[in-house]
C-alpha cells in the first residue's frame, strides 16, 4: 500500500542548472524591460529565473517482506567425497557363547579308512630290513591298503589305531617294528625260547596325507622268523581311522 512507502524528495540545489523551456516568471514582471531600463541597466534588476525540484520514488523492499513460505522439496545427493584413511585396529571384542550343536551330518559323507589283513605263510628274514607282506584280506576298505607292498598310504588325514598280532617261531628270535614312513615307532620283540608264543603290539599315529604306516623285519646276528601255516591265520596287522585330522 501506498502508506508503506517512504518517498525521499531529492533536491541536487547544487547540480541545477537553468532550462530555458522551464523558466517561470512572476505574474507582476514585465513581458519586457521599460525602455528607460536600457539606458540605466545598473539600476534595473532582471528577474531570477528557477527550477522546479525534480522528485523520485524510493521503495524500501525491507518493509515488504512476507510471510515464510514452505519448505522446498529436498535436493539430489551430493557425489561422494574421497575415502579417508584407514583408522587403527579396534580391541578384540569379549568371546562368544558356545553355539548350539549342529544337526547329525549324512552317514554316506562321513569319512572312514580301516583295513585287516592276514598271512599264511611263515618267514624267514634274509636282508636285515625286510617289510612284511600279506596274502589274505578281512578288510579293506578304498583299498587304502596295498596289498603287493604289504603297506597301508593315507588318503585321509586324521588319527589311527594299528595294531600287530605275530606267533613267534622256536628257538628263533622275533624282532619287527611298526612304521611310520621310514621311522621306526614301536617294536615288537621275542628272545629265542622253547615255546612259540603269541605276541602283540599297538599304538596311535596322527597320519597327514600319503603318509605310508607297514611292518618291517629287522635282522641281527640270530635268525628273525614269524610263525604261521596254511591252516590257520597266526598273523594279522589292523587299522582304522579314530577320528579325522580337521576335527
Amino acid at each position: 500500500s501506498l502508506r508503506h512507502l517512504s518517498v525521499l524528495l531529492l533536491l541536487p540545489l547544487a547540480s541545477l542548472s537553468p532550462s530555458p523551456s522551464r523558466v517561470c516568471r512572476r505574474c507582476c514582471d514585465h513581458l519586457q524591460p521599460p525602455e528607460s531600463s536600457a539606458s540605466h541597466p545598473a539600476h534595473t534588476v532582471a528577474a531570477t529565473p528557477y527550477q522546479i525540484p525534480e522528485v523520485r520514488t524510493y521503495i524500501n523492499m525491507t518493509i515488504l517482506k512476507g510471510e515464510k513460505g514452505d519448505r522446498g522439496d529436498k535436493g539430489l545427493p551430493g557425489k561422494n567425497g574421497k575415502e579417508g584413511p584407514h583408522g587403527n585396529r579396534g580391541p578384540s571384542g569379549p568371546k562368544g557363547t558356545k553355539g548350539q550343536a549342529g544337526a547329525p551330518g549324512d552317514a554316506c559323507k562321513t569319512q572312514h579308512s580301516s583295513f585287516s589283513v592276514g598271512r599264511r605263510k611263515s618267514l624267514h628274514s634274509i636282508d636285515y630290513f625286510q617289510a612284511l607282506v600279506f596274502d589274505t584280506v578281512f578288510v579293506n576298505t578304498y583299498e587304502h591298503f596295498n596289498m603287493f607292498k604289504g603297506k597301508f598310504y593315507c588318503f585321509i588325514p586324521g588319527v589311527y589305531y594299528f595294531n600287530v598280532n605275530i606267533h613267534t617261531w622256536n628257538f628263533k628270535e622275533t624282532y619287527l617294528h611298526l612304521m611310520h614312513n621310514d621311522r621306526e615307532q614301536v617294536i615288537l620283540y621275542a628272545q629265542p625260547s622253547e615255546r612259540s608264543i603269541m605276541q602283540s603290539q599297538s599304538v596311535m599315529m596322527d597320519l597327514a596325507l600319503n603318509d605310508e604306516v607297514w611292518v618291517r623285519l629287522y635282522k641281527r646276528e640270530r635268525e628273525n622268523a614269524v610263525y604261521s601255516d596254511d591252516v590257520d591265520v597266526y598273523i594279522t596287522f589292523n587299522g582304522y581311522m579314530v577320528s579325522p585330522g580337521d576335527q
